[in-house]
């Protein structure tokens, strides 16, 4: 079984300039991820797809492999995962005779995710043959029940149905998950039939909260260096 590990790493980026190589702590974000990949035990290559010149030689220097720049047309802000996967997939096979059967999707944003929960994401995939995908996640830091939405300046609830009186203290939230975007494992084959991601039948793996953040604003990489200080403090001690 051939498993590969692609980090997608456009150049642009809105909210925080240049953030796939801006420093965390005392290296490049991306860094975070590839060498975090490189030290799992169960994917064969790790393969960084970008259209920036810089992003590739810092990756390949990192020990990530670029075999190919990604199309200036899918490297735009509204490109989503599945042309990015497809264009993967669809240069191994030309240029390389090389399909593999698993691909996992490493988000260069998820920085604090380990090695093990690589490991352990693509483990639930192959362990259980019924399954489509297995999507990393962790507990929502705010629950739906307790959500509203604005109508005419006035606030409704977002789910109707949910009697939030029944629900006034926190203990009685039932526990819900969202997406942290860590890590996402998916068979290629699955999604070349298909021409969708994830679908069909998916898991979870649950992280903690302190391995799920994704960075996206200035608050987030901020958030970050105070979670790398203290797991640094922690492994020192």
């Amino acid at each position: 079984m051939k498993i590969i590990g692609v980090v997608p790493a456009r150049g642009g980026s809105k909210g925080v300039p240049y953030k796939n190589i801006r420093l965390l702590g005392d290296k490049p974000l991306i860094a975070w991820t590839i060498e975090t990949s490189l030290r799992s035990k169960i994917l064969d290559r790790v393969i960084v797809s970008t259209d920036d010149y810089d992003i590739a030689e810092l990756s390949v220097n990192v020990g990530a492999e670029v075999p190919f720049l990604r199309p200036s047309e899918l490297a735009q802000d509204d490109t989503p995962d599945l042309p990015v996967y497809l264009h993967v997939l669809d240069y191994l096979a030309k240029q390389e005779n090389y399909r593999p059967d698993i691909v996992v999707w490493l988000r260069p944003t998820s920085p604090l995710r380990l090695a093990e929960d690589v490991e352990n994401t693509v483990n639930i995939l192959t362990s259980n043959e019924q399954l489509d995908c297995v999507r990393s996640v962790c507990l929502a830091e705010h629950h739906p029940y307790w959500m509203k939405k604005l109508e005419d300046n006035c606030l409704i609830p977002f789910l109707h149905e949910i009697d939030e009186n029944k629900f006034y203290r926190r203990q009685l939230l039932p526990p819900v998950y969202r997406l942290n975007g860590a890590v996402d494992v998916s068979w290629c084959k699955n999604v070349i039939e298909k021409k969708q991601l994830y679908v069909g039948k998916m898991a979870g793996y649950i992280m903690p909260p302190e391995r799920s953040v994704d960075l996206d604003s200035e608050l987030d990489f901020a958030l970050a260096e105070v979670l790398l200080n203290r797991r640094n403090n922690e492994s020192n001690n």
